[in-house]
Order: structure tokens, then sequence, then C-alpha cells
């Protein structure tokens, strides 16, 4: 796929790809930045492109936190790498089947409404497939950068694959 002219906003995967991923994470203090997320962002703000955040927390229906202490994670992550336009939380767990736990395209949808940017302005980055079925679920472009979890066939099957978040950016504003 070839770069969509005009991104508008760039909506990214919390774990694993802005912050390294603690699982069920309720401690601010266990907050880390991924490799280059700062940069990353910035890069996208200098040139007036929203930048949000799409998760699945299913820690909260499991019992294992609160909507509370994802709130105290988020205020931490803004923190450390600036404003969100956007946070769009899915607290449910796999077996809810609801409409916004990625790979449905919910939480990518309703970021869109509250930024008012087109579906097909928007690029998702993930780290796992998911991320990128979420995107391509909502007609968002969807870029993966790979960690360690993220399988052979999730890479593969990725329309577009960056080694790292600076990559995956650079590709927006190419």
């Amino acid at each position: 796929m070839t770069a969509r002219p005009g991104c508008e906003a760039v909506l990214f995967d919390r774990d694993g790809t802005l912050v390294v991923d603690v699982p069920y994470n309720g401690n601010p203090s266990r907050v880390r930045p991924m490799p280059g997320a700062r940069r990353a962002l910035d890069l996208l703000r200098r040139r007036g492109i929203a930048v949000g955040v799409v998760t699945n927390q299913s820690g909260v229906a499991r019992g294992l936190l609160t909507l509370d202490d994802v709130r105290v994670v988020h205020r931490r992550i803004e923190q450390l790498l600036g404003p969100f336009d956007t946070w769009q939380v899915c607290p449910h767990g796999p077996e809810d089947r609801c409409p916004c736990r990625k790979p449905a395209p919910g939480l990518v949808l309703t970021a869109s409404a509250e930024l008012g940017v087109p579906t097909d302005r928007i690029t998702v980055i993930g780290d796992i497939g998911s991320d990128v079925a979420a995107g391509r679920a909502a007609d968002a472009r969807a870029i993966l950068v790979p960690t360690a979890v993220t399988r052979r066939e999730e890479i593969d099957e990725a329309p577009e694959v960056s080694p790292d978040l600076l990559a995956a950016v650079g590709k927006v504003l190419r």
C-alpha cells in the first residue's frame, strides 16, 4: 500500500507500541516508553497531525485493575510522551464480543468521530495483528511495528511493516 496523502491522525496501540508492555499495568511507576516514542510523537505533533491511543484493557473486565487505574497510567504516559488528542479504551474481555475490542474497528471509529477525521485519513500503528486488523476494518491505513511477541504470520499478513516507531512515522510523513 502506498501512503495515503494527507494523513490527519495517527492512532497508536499502547502496550508494546508506545510503552513497554507490562501486563495489566495499573501502576504508573512501571510505565517505560518504547525507544523513539517521544521523538516519533513530536514529529507528528509538529506537522499538526493528531495523535491518539486505541487500547484493549481486558484487565478491567478480569477485575485485575479499574478504569481509574488505567486513567492514572494514561496520565503518566502523557507526562512522559506529551498530550494525546484522544484516548480510546476497551475495558471488555475477549469473551464479551464487544464492537470496540481490537480487532474490531470500534476504537478506531470512535476516535475518528471524536477527532472529526475520516478513517481513510487515519493511520493505525501497533505491534500485533489485532491492531492492524482494527485499522483495516475501519478503512484506515495500518502499519505493524513487530516486537518479540509479534507472531510470524502477523508480520506476513500486515500490509506494511516497519522496524520501529520512527520508521513507521517516517512512512506516514512521506
